[in-house]
C-alpha cells in the first residue's frame, strides 16, 4: 500500500505550519504501507497542480492531506470539500480569489471516501482530541481536498482521499492568549493512530 501525505508551508504571517512539522515526524513506513510525503505551497492553483502531478506519478492507494486551522481545538477530520475558492485573506502569492469554481465541470461537492468515523475512533482511543468537521473552508486546504476527490471521481476510482485540519501548535499561541493548541508530538500520535487504522484495513 502507498499512502501519500501532504502538508502546507507557513501562511498568514505565521512562522511555521504544524502540518509541515507533523509531516516531517511521520514515519516513512507504517506496517506494510509506504508513506510518501509532499509539502505544498499555500498558493491557489500551485498546490493543486503539485497534488495532481504527484497523484498521477505515484498512484497512491490513499491520500491524506494535512493543514492548519487555527482556532480549532482538535484534529478535525473533514467530511466534505466544496467546489469553491473564496479567500478572505491573500495566499502566499497574494492571490485572493472570490467565488471561483475549482473545477468548472466538477460536482458541487465531494465527500471524503476515507473511513473517517473509524479513524476518529482510533485517534480518540489514542487519547488525542478529534472531531468530524463539516467544513474544510474555502481556502487552499479545501481546494486541495476537492481536487484529490475530483481525481478519485474522474481518474482513480480505487483511491481514497481526505483531509485532517490541525490546531495551532503550542509554539504558535505564545502571542495568542486564549487560543486552543496541541503539542506537535500529540498531533503526530493522533495522526499515526489514524494511519494505523487505514493500514489495518488494507
Amino acid at each position: 500500500m502507498k499512502i501519500l501525505i501532504t502538508a502546507f508551508d507557513a501562511f498568514g504571517g505565521e512562522e511555521l505550519n504544524p502540518s509541515a512539522q507533523c509531516l516531517k515526524l511521520l514515519p516513512d513506513q507504517l506496517g506494510q504501507a509506504q508513506i510518501l510525503k509532499q509539502e505544498l505551497p499555500t498558493i491557489f492553483g500551485q498546490a493543486v497542480g503539485l497534488v495532481t502531478e504527484k497523484i498521477r506519478q505515484v498512484k497512491p492507494d490513499r491520500v491524506l492531506h494535512l493543514g492548519q486551522a487555527g482556532g480549532r481545538s482538535a484534529l478535525s477530520l473533514e467530511r466534505v470539500a466544496i467546489n469553491l475558492a473564496d479567500a478572505k485573506h491573500p495566499d502566499n502569492a497574494g492571490q485572493v480569489p472570490v467565488d471561483q469554481a475549482i473545477q468548472v465541470h466538477g460536482s458541487a461537492a465531494y465527500f471524503s471516501n476515507l473511513p473517517i468515523k473509524a479513524m476518529l475512533e482510533a485517534i480518540l482511543q489514542a487519547g488525542i482530541p478529534a472531531e468530524i468537521s463539516n467544513t474544510a473552508g474555502t481556502f487552499v486546504c479545501n481546494q486541495v481536498m476537492y481536487q484529490s476527490l475530483y481525481l478519485v471521481d474522474q481518474e482513480f476510482p480505487q483511491m481514497q482521499a481526505g483531509f485532517i485540519h490541525l490546531p495551532y501548535s503550542l509554539a504558535q499561541i505564545l502571542d495568542k492568549p486564549g487560543q486552543p493548541a496541541l503539542g506537535i508530538s500529540d498531533m503526530v500520535r493522533g495522526l499515526e493512530a489514524g494511519l494505523d487504522l487505514l493500514v489495518s484495513r488494507g
